[in-house]
């Protein structure tokens, strides 16, 4: 078996790729290379070796030195680790079986990551960064990023590649990945025209790579033949869908197809395959589709059938009784379509974006009301979107982020996000050159760690298939917090049970017999604290000489009789606060009961509000096309005139004609009888 150079650690694959490629004291070439490919080598060796350029400029006359250091030069401020990197993965796209060939290296990793600190040191980028990516990140160490996996990312709004501390999948497009328990799943894809069937895992964590060999599910009465069968055949284009810790796979185009849709179930934590009986009239099979899980329900729409027809048809799963449903909604559908993205929003809306027939894209935006069952078209605000097929989606709260996807001519770099409550499109990053990101066919997930949100993306086509994995911080900055608006009843119960929680306290009068602030204290601890001490106090009197026990015996009493009147006022005072307390927790209550009624009201509302936005755009278009009839009909009637007015001049003129034909004398015929 040949070794692979991805499971190596970065310096020793770095210096295996450079001794191959005829970099160091006594490497030899073991391949010729183009000028500029070997051109691009040696600045990226340098940078990684040495660092940025400081050597002056050679003389005109030595163009090849010149050309050697103006490739240095333009890596700039470029981190060593990035700059190994990129060195390995050029190396790779022009000779990918280049480690199987080559010797075993003597690897010098501690000279690397001297050289790697040195170039830290100098370097000019912020500490505690990332690897520069598509021109948009800050720089890091190497030692941070294997510590802090994902977390490593500090820049928001920018696509980076992480390194990961395994070798990767195979590339792949058309596949399909879920996020479990913190562990993304990637099952199937398309790889050179030939399907797959395999579960990749990535711990979100450690960044490893694992491969999971599923298992028979003999634990039911079927046979090992029916339990083989469960297992997911090679596809592409089908859909992964997360239920609790299964992941629910549907659709896709397979080299041996079914007539139907067939629900299999794969099981995170026992890794096996089962086919999940369905009822009904099940949709027909199909790729490219799209699925979402609502409630307890599964929406299909969409895709491409084994005889190349484009749908557009609705159908819902209940995943309760395992029953098919086909929907015939009512407005008008999207044109039929495959290689789309939908989204749900507030647990009704089904919005559908972009897509693509088998010589056109699309870039509009349709609505389902799951509730009425009613398509509409609304009208969007923001960036203007370019026609796409092959993207992917993913939804956190009210945004939509959709990334990737292409026309038939080119991939798109732009990373857009919708606002599905203000229907407005935005630009959250632009990626430049063939990058995975700009690809069709790749997947996006999102996880969440320590509160923060992280979009991740792997594989794709553009041009090449792709393994890479990307991910990015959104920082939400086009998010727009609902306000909920109190009621005046509701600002004032709220006023009364902070004024109710407030801890009673009362002024205690200093030795200058002036009542400070500063001097308060609560009025149950302090006087039992008081009346404890004098009570110890009182007892240690016994103890004290006869000749001054009288006296202070009297002035103890006149003072335990204050004390015992303050006691008897702070009782009361306490028996107050206790009936305030339950007339403030009542109040309490009562008010949070308001404020989710106003809670309550706002969600309808906001349903409502986004209702009447597809509502009036519905009119609008209704008014353009009446304003086209109405056009129409002027049009018409202007025509009827003209044909009415010569038709009367015609009658007009032969009447004329008769008068003169009499006038002349020309007989009639009756006279030549």
């Amino acid at each position: 078996m040949a070794r692979a150079a991805s499971g190596l650690s970065y310096p020793d694959r770095f210096y295996a790729a450079a001794a191959y490629a005829g970099f160091g004291e006594s490497a030899k070439p073991a391949r010729s290379f183009s000028d500029e490919t070997a051109l691009l080598l040696y600045a990226l060796y340098q940078q990684a070796t040495v660092g940025p350029c400081n050597a002056p400029k050679p003389r005109a006359y030595n163009l090849t030195e010149q050309s050697k250091w103006s490739s240095w030069n333009g890596l700039g401020n470029l981190a060593s680790t990035e700059a190994m990197r990129l060195f390995v993965k050029i190396l790779e796209e022009e000779d990918p079986a280049w480690y199987s060939r080559f010797p075993e290296p003597v690897v010098e990793t501690e000279s690397l990551l001297i050289a790697s600190a040195a170039h830290e040191k100098n370097s000019h980028s912020a500490p505690n960064g990332i690897p520069k990516e598509n021109g948009g990140s800050v720089e890091a160490e190497d030692k941070d990023i294997v510590l802090e996996g994902l977390l490593s990312v500090r820049a928001y709004d920018q696509w980076v590649a992480p390194p990961l501390s395994s070798r990767p999948p195979t590339v792949r497009y058309q596949h399909a990945a879920e996020v479990v328990q913190g562990k993304m799943y990637v099952i199937g894809g398309n790889y050179n025209g030939r399907y797959l069937n395999d579960i990749q895992m990535l711990d979100l964590k450690t960044l490893k790579w694992s491969k999971i060999e599923p298992k028979l599910d003999l634990g039911s009465p079927s046979s090992v033949e029916v339990a083989s069968q469960a297992i997911l055949p090679p596809c592409a284009g089908h859909s992964l869908v997360r239920w609790g810790t299964k992941l629910l796979a549907l659709g896709g185009h397979t080299k041996d197809s079914s007539d139907t849709v067939t629900v299999r179930a794969f099981d995170t934590e026992i890794h096996t395959w089962s086919i999940l009986k369905s009822y009904g009239k099940p949709p027909l099979a199909r790729g490219g589709q799209s699925v979402n899980l609502v409630g307890s329900t599964l929406v299909m729409f969409g895709g491409e059938d084994s005889k190349r027809h484009l749908l557009n048809d609705l159908h819902i799963l209940d995943l309760e009784t395992m029953t098919w449903d086909a929907i015939e909604a009512v407005g008008m559908p999207p044109a039929p379509r495959s290689d789309h993205t939908t989204a749900v929003h507030l647990d009704r809306y089904l919005l559908v974006f972009g897509g693509g027939s088998h010589s056109t894209c699309f870039n509009d935006l349709h609505v389902l009301d799951l509730q009425t069952m009613e398509w509409s078209q609304p009208q969007l605000q923001g960036h203007l979107l370019t026609p796409r097929a092959g993207h992917a989606g993913v939804t956190i709260g009210e945004n939509w982020y959709i990334v990737g996807g292409g026309d038939n001519k080119s991939g798109v770099s732009e990373t857009l996000v919708l606002n599905m409550s203000k229907l407005v499109w935005s630009v959250v990053t632009t990626v430049e050159g063939r990058v995975p990101i700009a690809s069709e066919g790749l997947s996006l997930v999102s996880t969440s760690i320590n509160g923060e949100d992280i979009l991740i993306s792997f594989g794709g086509y553009n041009g090449k298939y792709n393994n890479e994995v990307h991910i990015l911080k959104p920082s939400h900055k086009g998010t727009a917090q609902p306000k909920i608006v109190e009621s005046p009843a509701a600002a004032a119960a709220a006023a009364s049970v902070a004024a109710a929680y407030a801890v009673p306290k009362i002024q205690v009068p200093t030795s200058d017999g002036i009542r400070r602030p500063d001097a308060e204290v609560v009025v149950q601890e302090s006087k039992v604290r008081e009346i404890l001490m004098d009570k110890s106090n009182l007892e240690s009197l016994h103890q004290r000489s006869d000749e001054t026990r009288p006296r202070i015996i009297a002035t103890l009493k006149a003072e335990k009789e204050d004390l015992e009147v303050t006691l008897l006022t702070v009782q009361t005072e306490n028996s107050g606060l206790r009936q305030r307390l339950t007339e403030a927790q009542a109040t309490h209550e009562e008010l949070i009961k308001e404020l989710q009624s106003v809670r309550g009201q706002l969600a309808t509302e906001q349903s409502r509000c986004f209702k009447l936005e597809v509502d009036v755009a519905e009119l609008k278009q209704k008014l353009l096309s009446i304003e086209g009839l109405q056009k129409e009909v002027e049009f018409l009637r202007h025509q009827k005139s003209a044909v009415d007015e010569a038709s009367a001049r015609a009658i007009q003129k032969q009447s004329s004609g008769g008068v003169w034909s009499w006038i002349a004398g020309t007989p009639s015929v009756q006279d030549s009888v």
